[in-house]
């Protein structure tokens, strides 16, 4: 077996672990602060609208050996606003101009063709009006919202409505820093992005279930044992799925980064970004999200009901009596149980490696004379 596979079997069976809910006040605190500067980045930055949104038009010429720098100066000097350049990887450019009628559209192309030398018939000039641009959006907004209903909903009669929630702040949580590094970094942002947007929830989403579904399979009877709170049944669940939601996260970023990186940076497919970014930032959000956000909310809203309260009370005094009678030096027999202890999971304290299942670190082990 692989180091890899067989530290994730030793997750799994609770052999080592990381106390990600213990510490989930660090992660909360991270996640803030991504937030705040992904926000501020919108607030101070904004977003670069492209022509679908805001009307315009797109030239693309053919092949040419003039530069970027003097296909940006000719449609800006005949149509009087700002010009965005692309090289294309036939060799050609993408040129958007934004706020154009057709007859500046017309005057713009006549000028890029002796510019750049080509022929004005083979550059196709593509209109957009701001009018289609506002119903791509609101139809986003619409998807955006029945699609978190739906998610809210299936999640709570599939597993309970404080898994609804936590997963339903995850998503926002994902969506906002995906949306804030478009701001910060300035690229553009189009149907195509919006397509992204709403593929990364997916995504978001597969990581969270599959982290609840343990969860759920772990925490059940919880309340029948002794030997273990609801936030360390929690933390076991996301242990025992971490290195499947690592390789599965791994495995999507690798061609959405080829995407990003090679055919937008290096092949000039510009319009590759448009997609590709949202892929790559929302991939890894929705990941650090599934193990560092939603389950630990769950463990939050889970801990504040009376019955985890008194389960918590009860196993922390069992913990606090075997330890008590360790530092004494008694010896005897084995501890009886009701057999109810083995109902729930071994939970790995935090960030250390344990023994074997079934028997706590901290308890003293006895032999049957």
């Amino acid at each position: 077996m692989s180091r890899l596979g067989n530290l994730g079997a030793r997750l799994y069976q609770g052999e080592v672990g990381y106390d990600f809910v213990g510490k989930r006040k660090i992660w909360y605190g991270v996640s803030i602060l991504i937030t705040i500067t992904a926000i501020l980045g919108l607030v101070v930055q904004g977003l670069n609208m492209g022509i679908e949104f805001k009307g315009g038009a797109v030239f693309t010429t053919p092949k040419t050996s003039a530069s970027v720098a003097q296909a940006q100066d000719a449609a800006e000097e005949a149509s009087g606003h700002p010009a965005i350049v692309q090289e294309l990887g036939t060799g050609g450019m993408r040129i958007q101009v934004s706020e154009l009628d057709t007859q500046q559209a017309d005057k713009v192309a006549t000028e890029l063709s002796k510019t750049l030398d080509v022929d004005a018939d083979k550059i196709n000039a593509e209109l957009v009006g701001p009018s289609w641009g506002e119903q791509i959006a609101n139809k986003a907004w619409t998807g955006l919202g029945v699609f978190m209903i739906l998610v809210v909903i299936y999640l709570a009669i599939a597993f309970e409505w404080r898994m609804a929630i936590a997963a339903l702040i995850a998503l926002i949580h994902d969506i906002t820093i995906t949306v804030g590094v478009y701001a910060l970094v300035g690229f553009e942002v189009t149907p195509g992005t919006v397509i992204g947007l709403l593929t990364i929830l997916g995504y978001s989403l597969y990581d969270t279930v599959v982290v609840f579904d343990s969860l759920k399979e772990g925490s059940k009877d919880i309340t029948k044992q002794t030997r273990w709170t609801y936030s360390e049944v929690a933390n076991r669940s996301i242990n025992g799925t971490l290195v499947r939601s690592i390789n599965t996260t791994v495995v999507a970023l690798l061609p959405v980064a080829g995407l990003l990186f090679i055919g937008g940076g290096v092949l000039g497919a510009g319009m590759l970004n448009d997609i590709s970014l949202s892929l790559f930032v929302g991939l890894a959000a929705g990941a650090y999200s599934s193990i560092f956000i939603a389950t630990p909310l769950v463990a939050d809203l889970k801990e504040r009901e009376p019955q985890m309260k008194a389960l918590k009370k009860r196993v922390l005094a069992k913990r606090a009596a075997a330890a008590a009678k360790g530092e004494s030096g008694e010896a005897g027999e084995p501890e009886q149980t009701d057999g109810a202890d083995d109902v729930a999971p071994a939970a790995a304290p935090a960030g250390a490696v344990v023994g074997p299942r079934g028997r706590g670190r901290g308890r003293p082990s006895s032999r049957r004379r």
